[in-house]
């Protein structure tokens, strides 16, 4: 069974850093492409930052350019999401998902097969 254990959220004051964690496994990890997405109460869900594995090209949404930047690490099957310069917007569950193949275009949430579950990111004012 493929499973996206994500891990890494917390509390964390305005301007302080995350790394989370997206560790998967039951799938050929360098033949996909994973994204952040997430979702804050009563608001839609949001992709955030994709890496494919397939090409190494990475997206980011404008809300978090310059601020959050996705990596990989092959060896561990394991991709990350660096947040920097927190905002109290960026308050969320977060929720890692993967795709076969790229990033460009970006796809929708509805595209993608396998979920992790959330991880809580609060960012105090």
């Amino acid at each position: 069974d493929v499973q996206l254990q994500a891990s890494g959220g917390g509390l964390v004051q305005t301007g302080g850093s995350l790394r989370l964690s997206c560790a998967a496994s039951g799938l050929t990890f360098g033949d996909n492409a994973f994204t952040w997405f997430r979702q804050a109460p009563g608001k839609e869900r949001e992709a955030v930052s994709c890496i494919s594995l397939v090409d190494g090209s990475t997206y980011s949404a404008d809300s978090v350019k310059g601020r959050f930047t996705m990596t990989s690490d092959n060896a561990k099957n394991t991709v990350y999401l660096q947040m920097n310069s927190l905002k109290p917007e960026d308050t969320a569950v977060y929720y890692c998902a993967a795709i076969f193949g790229y990033c460009s275009p970006w796809p929708q949430a509805y595209e993608y097969n396998y979920w992790g579950q959330g991880t809580q990111v609060t960012v105090s004012s």
